[in-house]
């Protein structure tokens, strides 16, 4: 069984790979989104490199929903406020606030890669 330390490293090496980023911003408390400058067509990269280094398989339903076409879920490529209570509910650590109704644009939801193919 791999210690902490040994966790943290292989973490830390799947991102500075996958992202580009410098091997010391990678911390126990550093975000991806927002400290490492991730963006979602990044994480299906990050998924497969933390499956190959650890030698693990992740359930896709575990990271991403399976009803997202579910319109009570979303509709007209947003959010319903169920939509928003799933995400919350499956993702207690993420900051989903720039995603509820009335909150100003940010940096942080700017269009991403993954909008510009649509």
């Amino acid at each position: 069984m791999p210690t902490n330390d040994e966790i943290l490293e292989k973490v830390r090496s799947t991102l500075v790979d996958a992202l580009g980023v410098d091997e010391d911003d990678v911390t126990p408390d550093a975000t991806l989104f927002k400290d490492l400058g991730a963006e979602s067509i990044d994480l299906l990269d990050i998924v497969f490199r933390l499956e190959r280094n650890f030698g693990i398989k992740i359930p896709r339903g575990e990271l991403f929903p399976e009803n997202v076409s579910d319109p009570e879920l979303a509709q007209n490529g947003k959010l319903t406020p169920k939509g928003l209570t799933e995400m919350k509910q499956r993702m207690p650590y993420a900051d989903l606030s720039g995603f509820e109704l009335g909150s100003p644009p940010t940096a942080s939801s700017a269009p991403t890669k993954t909008s510009a193919l649509r």
